[in-house]
């Protein structure tokens, strides 16, 4: 049996089962406490077609005055992923909460990997550029929150919940096959023309791992009718550490891996959205989300063979990911 049909499998039966839990109950609400929740949320969500980028530069021109600044630029994309999730949310009394959130790429093989050299000698110019087709893996995250309501809004209408937590967000690309799109010689510094390398070669892998130790947020509903409401939910935090590693397999000069980067910076998420009740504790959501970190301060290091490792600044190095979400959350 394939991975995709037990991933089908698998969200099928955990479909099944929160719609048996969303057999209405009695609740405390209907016993006319006013404001009284559900005490667990179980969700299923699809992040559908979303769209990936995590990018990276450097100047490494103090070591060798014949680079450019940038020194290179990778860029790498992907296109349509699909992304599920499974959260938990545990109501602990009417205003505090946990909630928890795991997300796993079940389709990662769509995308571009383009690599930018740069020279300064004559003026900062591009010397080459190549590009490679992306073919996986993945990216996985993990979400662990507490929060608190602080507001309900008059008639039931809805309320306003601030939280705080911590967030680790994980993507690895691929890149198979060298293709020469620009080639500027100039000096020692060659390259080749063409199709470097065929598309079943595996010339780079890069991961990058951004790790959000504390982030705050707030998130709102508001019920237009009885069944249907809107949804908005924001976090940011200035404080995400990243740890980026290249792996450039082709080249026998270098280690596994080839070059590192650590930096700090900041990162924000948000979603908007609507949710229809589609029973009194089954919900069917909807909206669209924005997932954003960027380093402001970093250090890039080769890993040479048979002689030390060089360090220089990082220049940029960031990760976004955006595209449609559809779920459902059961209460029970």
């Amino acid at each position: 049996m394939s991975q995709s049909t037990l991933c089908k499998g698998a969200i099928f039966g955990i479909m099944v089962g929160m719609s048996l839990l969303s057999v209405p109950v009695p609740s405390r609400a209907e016993d006319g406490e006013p404001g009284a929740r559900q005490r667990v949320e179980l969700s299923l969500r699809s992040w559908m077609f979303t769209n990936g980028e995590t990018k990276w530069s450097h100047d490494a021109s103090g070591l060798d005055s014949r680079l450019g600044n940038p020194t290179s630029k990778l860029t790498y994309k992907d296109n349509n992923t699909q992304i599920v999730e499974l959260a938990a949310k545990v109501n602990l009394t009417r205003r505090w909460f946990l909630r928890g959130e795991l997300g796993l790429s079940v389709d990662f093989d769509r995308g571009k990997m383009v690599d930018d050299d740069y020279l300064s000698t004559g003026g900062q110019h591009l010397f080459s550029r190549t590009n490679s087709d992306v073919t996986g893996s993945g990216t996985w995250y993990l979400n662990l929150d507490g929060g608190r309501r602080v507001a309900e809004f008059s008639g039931n209408r809805g309320y306003l919940d601030v939280y705080g937590g911590f967030q680790y967000w994980n993507t690895k690309y691929e890149a198979r096959g060298v293709y020469q799109e620009v080639c500027n010689p100039s000096g020692a510094f060659t390259c080749g023309s063409g199709t470097v390398r065929p598309g079943s070669v595996l010339a780079i892998v890069n991961t990058t791992h951004w790790i959000t130790p504390i982030r705050v947020g707030t998130q709102a509903e508001y019920r237009l009718t009885r069944w249907f409401s809107l949804e908005g939910r924001v976090a940011a935090s200035p404080i995400s550490i990243v740890y980026n590693e290249d792996k450039h397999v082709l080249r026998s000069d270098l280690q596994q891996p080839s070059f590192t980067m650590w930096g700090i910076g900041a990162s924000a998420n948000a979603d908007a959205g609507v949710k229809f009740m589609l029973t009194k504790n089954l919900a069917l959501t909807g909206g669209y989300r924005v997932w954003w970190n960027r380093a402001y301060s970093g250090t890039w290091e080769n890993h040479p063979i048979g002689s030390a490792s060089e360090t220089a600044p990082v220049r940029e190095l960031q990760t976004i990911r955006h595209g449609a979400t559809f779920g459902l959350t059961a209460s029970f």
